[in-house]
């Protein structure tokens, strides 16, 4: 068992010796390469405070949570109401979640990682499970193309028509593949994520990301473009919160 403030890795689930095994390379590796190293870890319980990314994206003591199931408006994402007006569903997904777990313990369980490093997982607090209440609450969508877990919960939340469901409104994944292809258009290469220089750290910005159009990359100072999530990451970059 590995502890480290108040995150506790509690339990991994593997192959009798392996397991054991792997429970000691982690303190040595990080959850990217962990995933590459063991694709078919299962069973791993994260616990302690959480700090938020964005409406379906948390981390607990520098591990990447993404929430299982779900896909929640990205920050700089705006939708329709009853009214046809335009209101920040995506900074409203962000408070919400963090409304949710402010100053309350985060408990995930995960089966695997993703391409990205990222623990996919079932995250709750106390016996409210986060990712149904999101859909639920009408500030994510299903995330159906994974897992259908959670459409019966969509469909209920549709025929409410709360939060996203009070008008049509363009679902994340299109949302993200649209900015994208906008922003490929004019960055380097194609490279399109920004590596911004901030008092607060080396920063990446996601062409969905609130600030994204505002940030200008000044290679003088060190800032750079990046190709992926993952090649940022690797530099020592960290996303931008939006919370």
């Amino acid at each position: 068992m590995l502890e480290s403030g108040r995150h506790q890795i509690l339990r991994i689930v593997g192959a009798g010796g392996l397991a054991a095994l792997l429970g000691g390379l982690l303190a040595i590796i990080s959850p990217s390469d962990l995933s590459k190293a063991a694709p078919d870890l299962k069973g791993v319980t994260i616990s302690g405070y959480a700090r938020i990314v964005d409406g379906d994206t948390l981390e607990i003591d520098k591990v990447r949570i993404r929430l299982e199931g779900i896909d929640a408006p990205e920050a700089g994402q705006t939708c329709s109401n009853a009214s046809r007006r335009r209101w920040e569903c995506g900074i409203a997904a962000t408070r919400e979640l963090a409304d949710m777990t402010a100053g309350r313990e985060v408990h995930c369980t995960g089966t695997e990682y993703d391409s990205y490093g990222r623990l996919i997982a079932i995250c709750y607090v106390g016996s409210l499970e986060l990712n149904a209440e999101m859909v639920r609450r009408g500030l994510a969508w299903a995330f159906v193309r994974y897992s259908r877990r959670l459409a019966h919960v969509e469909a209920d939340a549709r025929k409410m028509r709360v939060g996203i469901w009070q008008g049509d409104n363009q679902p994340a994944w299109s949302y993200r593949a649209e900015k994208w292809s906008a922003a490929r258009s004019s960055a380097p290469s194609g490279c399109v994520i920004k590596g911004n220089l901030t008092n607060k750290g080396r920063i990446y910005h996601m062409p969905w990301s609130r600030f994204y159009d505002s940030v200008h990359i000044d290679p003088s100072r060190g800032e750079r473009w990046f190709c992926s999530e993952e090649e940022a990451r690797a530099a020592g970059w960290r996303p931008a919160y939006t919370n």
